[in-house]
């Protein structure tokens, strides 16, 4: 949406406030369904003590990074209930990856629809939640680990095209 500022020139307004200021959610009906895919990554450091258990698979409470991979799959399919102004979308496909880092792991989720509204929000919830599992499955022996970096790296259809970062 865009507004006229008082020097003449436009600004972008943001989609989920109404004219009084008031928070809402943002009408989509009108909208083409298009194919939509989100891509975000985050993640997240540790302890080397905390890498050997994983790598080793000796963490006491199982596979955090199996576990990590579903909890993302299924906090990308919750996201509307997470995020109030989200809406609830028919989710094609969500894939989870965890990649070996000297510190740790990144986490990167692609997420797919067929909808009338992104999925980078869906993208970026796998990413956090998938993060803080492995963060959880892990703290007795690392309570120092670091969640971080979390952004959206490519998000594609819709009226505005293709978002991929540098």
């Amino acid at each position: 949406m865009q507004k006229r500022s008082k020097s003449g020139g436009s600004r972008k307004s943001l989609s989920h406030v109404d004219a009084r200021g008031r928070v809402t959610m943002v009408d989509v009906g009108d909208k083409p369904v298009t194919a939509r895919e989100a891509i975000a990554r985050g993640t997240i450091t540790m302890s080397r003590e905390a890498l050997r258990l994983i790598r080793a698979g000796a963490v006491k409470k199982g596979d955090p990074l199996q576990t990590a991979r579903l909890a993302g799959i299924l906090a990308a399919k919750q996201t509307s209930s997470l995020i109030p102004l989200c809406h609830p979308l028919p989710i094609s496909s969500v894939n989870v990856e965890l990649i070996s880092k000297a510190r740790g792991y990144e986490i990167e989720a692609r997420v797919r629809t067929t909808s009338q509204t992104g999925v980078e929000m869906e993208a970026l919830t796998a990413v956090a939640v998938a993060a803080l599992t492995i963060y959880d499955m892990v703290k007795a022996v690392d309570k120092t680990m670091v969640i971080g970096d979390i952004r959206v790296m490519l998000k594609s259809g819709g009226r505005s095209g293709t978002y991929r970062r540098r």
